[in-house]
């Protein structure tokens, strides 16, 4: 076992961060969640770096990794990539730092991330469909040039100055005894996993660290498995801020000595979880910020045989796309079954559609959206299709609208069966 002093990252470089970010950073607060603490059946914490400066935790280690460059690098300025939240991060430290930055972004970034950081007076350039695609070509950029290439996860700086809320963590939560974060190249899952597992130590007890991905960019499940970094085909999630196809070289070195476990969770509780920490937290935070929460929803912990009495979830960033958001809480209300699409047909005679909408009353859903076609290649003589959108109170409640249109003759075909529970 890699022992902490072996480590490319150690205490003492986190601790010495931490005085570097103090003048810089905001301290985010940690809020408590009653319903995540009684579907858990254990208290249940939220440390809110969407509420950080630039919107999430990707400041602290851009600004630490900045604040050490001499000043003949400073003067060659700096290079990196990023689908957003990175980017910020170091468009902000190199305006407080007076260094001139130019930040490749993937095509199709989110246009508020875009803007912002922009907005910090960076050089935005967009290239590639990925973040993978557009790290290879900041470091072509900086190889040509000279620039200093600020990596988003791969460097002890970067480590060292996300493991700063790891310290924090447990100054304003001493009782935490298991913290989740998400994890897209595992800068910030390593730097925490460092500061939370040796103070533990220090303190003699034992903090489990739980990384969480989506699972459809999930890059360490196997590369931990093969002890060695397997980068992925593809990956496709909106969860961008972690979209990464490869783990980083000296995180992966630490999440695979020090981390518990690293779960994976499904879109569907990404969209869950957005909806549940907008509607109950009164909380804004992207898809790649809530996975901790949608692991809790989905009982990743549970199902790995970790019961804690004190969870901490860190919320790692807040900078979604509006019209994104739109998206997700669509997708979040209908997998939590409280938005329902069907498709049914009916005769097509005076009347038909007002017992349909009689039905729907009746059985207290809200019709928010109505589509009425009489033409179309599958339809017969004397047919109607109609597909409905439906507000209804959940599982139980889109059952019972379903049962009661089939009560009365009708057949109902789900479109939009997202959380797989109404049948």
């Amino acid at each position: 076992m890699t022992t902490e002093t072996t480590l490319p990252v150690t205490l003492a470089d986190i601790e010495s961060a931490a005085q570097v970010l103090k003048p810089v950073i905001a301290l985010t607060p940690v809020e408590h969640s009653r319903v995540l603490s009684r579907h858990l059946g254990s208290e249940v914490f939220l440390k809110c770096e969407n509420m950080q400066r630039a919107g999430s935790f990707k400041v602290r280690g851009a600004y630490v990794r900045m604040s050490k460059l001499s000043a003949e690098e400073k003067a060659r300025g700096v290079v990196a990539a990023s689908a957003g939240n990175h980017a910020q991060g170091v468009a902000q430290a190199s305006s407080q730092l007076g260094i001139k930055a130019r930040i490749y972004m993937p095509r199709g970034v989110a246009l508020p991330k875009l803007t912002a950081t922009r907005d910090h007076g960076a050089e935005v350039v967009l290239f590639g469909d990925t973040v993978d695609e557009a790290l290879a070509e900041a470091q072509r950029y900086a190889d040509e040039t000279g620039a200093v290439f600020v990596h988003p996860f791969d460097h002890p700086d970067i480590i060292a100055g996300q493991g700063t809320i790891g310290l924090e963590l447990l100054e304003q939560l001493p009782e935490v005894d298991t913290v989740l974060m998400g994890v897209g190249g595992g800068g910030l899952l390593a730097g925490v996993a460092i500061a939370l597992k040796e103070k533990a130590r220090q303190m003699g007890r034992e903090i489990k660290v739980i990384g969480v991905q989506a699972e459809n960019a999930a890059a360490y499940p196997p590369s931990l498995a093969a002890d060695a970094l397997v980068p992925l085909d593809t990956v496709h999630t909106i969860a961008d801020g972690i979209a990464v196809g490869k783990p980083g070289q000296l995180p992966f070195t630490i999440i695979k000595e020090l981390v518990d476990d690293v779960v994976t969770v499904s879109e569907d509780a990404l969209a869950r979880a957005l909806v549940v920490l907008l509607e109950r937290n009164k909380l804004v935070v992207e898809p790649a910020g809530a996975v901790g929460v949608a692991a809790l929803l989905e009982n990743r912990l549970e199902e790995h045989g970790i019961n804690p009495a004190t969870t901490a979830v860190i919320l790692s960033g807040g900078n979604i796309d509006p019209l994104l958001m739109l998206k997700v809480i669509q997708r979040g209300l209908s997998a939590a079954g409280r938005f329902l699409t069907v498709r049914m047909m009916l005769p097509d005679r005076p009347g038909a559609l007002a017992q349909i909408s009689r039905i729907i009353a009746d059985s207290d859903a809200n019709v928010t959206r109505l589509d009425h076609t009489r033409i179309g290649g599958s339809l017969s003589m004397g047919d109607v299709a109609i597909t409905i959108d439906l507000e209804t109170k959940g599982h139980e409640h889109s059952k019972t609208v379903l049962n009661n249109l089939r009560a009365e003759g009708f057949d109902p075909q789900i479109t939009n069966n997202a959380g797989g529970s109404v049948a």
